[in-house]
């Protein structure tokens, strides 16, 4: 498979994620469904948290192997597990640190009494009031777009696959790899737009959003077909992982409010379950 044809095939693996994406400019949606979208998206991220997970451990342990089979030192095993350290931690803890940052900039605003009516209220009143909706619609966008951004880590390692097997000559390897990450990414979508709730974003935010996360397919399967790198996919799955668990968290916090929790959970399953399903395609090809 030549260089063009691979990266081509990137791209529309990694399109497919622009298929759930218009789900968050749905108007008048219910309470149970905003939280049946997020809790399907956690279940997606916390498939793809341990999707990424075992490959990570996996590059280790391939060098853990040929430790105690004497042909290599151990060396490289702590200098991976290091790399792995390190991109996990500022996937977590990096992504917080800035989330709290971008939260202090914005002044605290006094809560609105639940009883009080905008017509009883003066200019300033009704300014303080936009102003409240405003920020929470703002940190809704900046949680969805942290998961594109976490999906897209994710997605870049998935592109390096797609590109080390069609620069091999693997050509039916490839081929699956790039139909079962199609149907992966295309669940995706709903993972970025699930914690939106009542936010209803622009076209172009949720065209950033898809570039974001599914770009890096595109970009991973070039770079994989010139460079083969385990410490570099091991990086960008420590860097996803983190992420992933951070905004999971996330997640979890913003439906509580919801309440149904008990039905909540049964969507995280589905969301999981399906992450499994649109995964047996790659694992079928031997990927």
């Amino acid at each position: 498979m030549t260089f063009a044809a691979t990266a081509g095939l990137g791209a529309i693996a990694g399109g497919t994620i622009f298929f759930g994406l218009p789900v968050g400019r749905a108007r008048n949606l219910g309470v149970r469904t905003k939280l049946a979208l997020s809790m399907l998206s956690a279940g997606i991220l916390a498939f793809l948290f341990m999707d990424v997970g075992s490959e990570a451990l996996g590059i280790i342990e391939t060098r853990l192997d040929a430790f105690k089979d004497e042909n290599a030192s151990l060396w490289p095993v702590i200098g991976l597990f290091a790399l792995l350290s390190v991109g996990f931690l500022v996937g977590v803890g990096g992504i917080a640190t800035v989330q709290r940052r971008l939260g202090a900039s914005a002044r605290a605003l006094a809560p609105i009494a639940g009883a009080e009516s905008t017509m009883t209220m003066s200019p300033t009143e009704l300014a303080e009031h936009r102003r409240a909706f405003e920020t929470l619609d703002q940190r809704a966008l900046r949680t969805a777009m942290t998961i594109a951004v976490a999906i897209g880590l994710h997605n870049f390692a998935e592109g390096l696959a797609i590109g080390v097997s069609a620069q091999a000559g693997e050509i039916a390897l490839a081929t699956v790899l790039i139909i079962g990450f199609a149907l992966h990414n295309a669940t995706e979508g709903f993972g970025i737009v699930g914690p939106l709730g009542g936010v209803r974003p622009s076209w172009r935010w949720l065209g950033l959003a898809g570039l974001v996360a599914g770009g890096p397919t595109f970009l991973g399967s070039m770079v994989g077909y010139q460079v083969t790198s385990g410490a570099l996919e091991l990086l960008f799955f420590a860097l996803a992982g983190g992420a992933i668990l951070y905004v999971i968290g996330e997640i979890w916090n913003g439906v509580r409010r919801y309440g149904h929790l008990e039905f909540g959970l049964y969507l995280l399953g589905i969301g999981f379950l399906l992450g499994v399903a649109t995964d047996l395609v790659v694992a079928y090809g031997g990927g």
